[in-house]
């Protein structure tokens, strides 16, 4: 069996222990130590670093094993490993966020998407070329097995829009617990952002959590050495040192998303020249997507969504505008009255009822009636001054035989009879009816 030495100076950090492959004896034995600086292997005699996970300014990750479970569980063991240039401050500061760490995992680490805190303890090992022991301090949390967001990126390429989406809704979860819990989390990029194989992700590294009633840090070394922020990610109020709120981590969730939408840094998707963000060219996103990394990004906090919930809602919310629903009419008004009504469902435990015959249509209406004003005698025989006598007798005859009005047969007596006589002897026809 293969066990890491955590001494960052060792040489040969990686030791051989073919005694160690029988299960009795490694559950048994006491102590083994590093062949080339003697440093103590087994950590608190329990944990077994068989593996470099990755290291950085403040320290180094292993894989591990604790021999005292029965499977031999994997864990993560993570040792403080400040760099050597760090002033008395600013190393009395990296290792006050290095135990900030191991308090907020044990205070949040009940979450289902927060690595369990296992273990927090210092060791003191014996220098050779020192008088003073050397004091390394160590936090064991819960292992993840899978895949950063960074590490995904560059092995599959792009996210895609469902792929950011599902990403940003598991992280607000927990970004709203960690909020309401009182603490901001400060350094959220892909890297800190887990996918465990069964695909459920989790929210890593939490030495930079601060809490919300902590006055924030002053001074630009510390800011610039302790790793508060990750440049490109941090909004401006947090690389000024100014207080930070959750809409901070919310603008720092909203350049992750960029970055794994776009693979590209986000110095290539800010400029500088208009201070603003520049990604929209690089990407094609739903209208409300894109509205809500807008906002998220703003560089002024209060304009920004003031929680995780409020980024929730906005995402759940449709750009459409919702449907108008139309103005009933009067109860008394022929138009309230549906043309036809919807037949309902058949009931399976009785046959549906036959349909009513249709209605036949109304009969139509009777064409209108011309009244026509009939002429009695005496107006007949009153007409007969200028016909004489005889032609109103006629008119009268005329009428009754042909069932005509009498005005007509009247009429048509005068035409025949009158006209003629008259247009050729206007003179002495006016002379004889005088």
């Amino acid at each position: 069996m293969e066990i890491c030495c955590t001494r960052p100076s060792c040489p040969r950090p990686v030791n051989h222990f073919a005694d160690l492959d029988d299960l009795t004896t490694l559950k048994t034995i006491q102590q083994k130590f590093c062949t080339t600086c003697g440093m103590p292997l087994m950590l608190l005699g329990r944990y077994l670093p068989v593996r470099l996970l990755g290291q950085g300014g403040f320290g180094a990750a292993y894989l591990a094993r604790d021999r005292y479970t029965p499977a031999m569980r994997q864990c993560v063991v993570k040792q403080f490993q400040p760099s050597g240039d760090l002033s008395p401050d600013q190393l009395q500061l990296a290792h006050s966020l290095f135990e900030r760490e191991g308090q907020v995992l044990e205070q949040l680490g009940n979450h289902p998407q927060i690595p369990d805190l296992l273990a927090f303890f210092d060791l003191d090992v014996p220098n050779r070329n020192a008088s003073k022991p050397d004091r390394f301090f160590y936090l064991v949390q819960e292992f993840i097995d899978g895949q950063n967001m960074e590490e995904e990126l560059a092995q599959k390429g792009k996210f895609s829009e469902a792929g950011v989406t599902e990403l940003l809704e598991e992280i607000l979860k927990v970004l709203k617990f960690v909020h309401e819990n009182g603490s901001i989390h400060r350094d959220i990029k892909p890297s800190n952002i887990m996918r465990r194989r069964d695909g459920r992700f989790y929210l890593l590294d939490f030495g930079a959590v601060k809490q919300v009633t902590t006055a924030p840090l002053a001074g630009k070394a510390g800011r610039a050495s302790t790793g508060i922020y990750s440049m490109g990610f941090a909004p401006p109020e947090q690389m000024q040192g100014s207080v930070v709120y959750p809409a901070t981590d919310l603008y720092a969730l909203a350049v992750t998303c960029l970055m794994l939408l776009t693979a590209k840094d986000p110095s290539e998707l800010y400029d500088a020249y208009s201070n603003s963000w520049k990604w929209r060219s690089e990407v094609k996103v739903s209208d409300r997507l894109a509205q809500v990394f807008d906002r998220m990004l703003l560089p002024t906090p209060s304009q920004r969504f003031q929680s995780a919930d409020e980024v929730v809602a906005a995402l759940q919310t449709t750009n459409s505008p919702p449907p108008i629903a139309p103005k009933p009419a009067p109860a008394s008004s022929p138009a309230s009255r549906p043309a036809s009504r919807p037949t309902p469902a058949p009931v399976a435990s009785k046959p549906a009822p036959a349909a009513p015959p249709a209605p036949t249509a109304p009969p139509p209406a009777p064409a209108p009636v011309i009244q026509r004003r009939s002429f009695s005698t005496l107006e007949i025989l009153g007409g007969a001054a200028f016909t004489g006598f005889e032609g109103g007798l006629l008119a009268i005859a005329l009428a009754s035989l042909l069932r005509l009005p009498s005005i007509l047969a009247f009429g048509w007596f005068w035409w025949q009879c009158w006209v003629p006589w008259f247009l050729p002897n206007r003179g002495a026809g006016l002379r004889k009816l005088i």
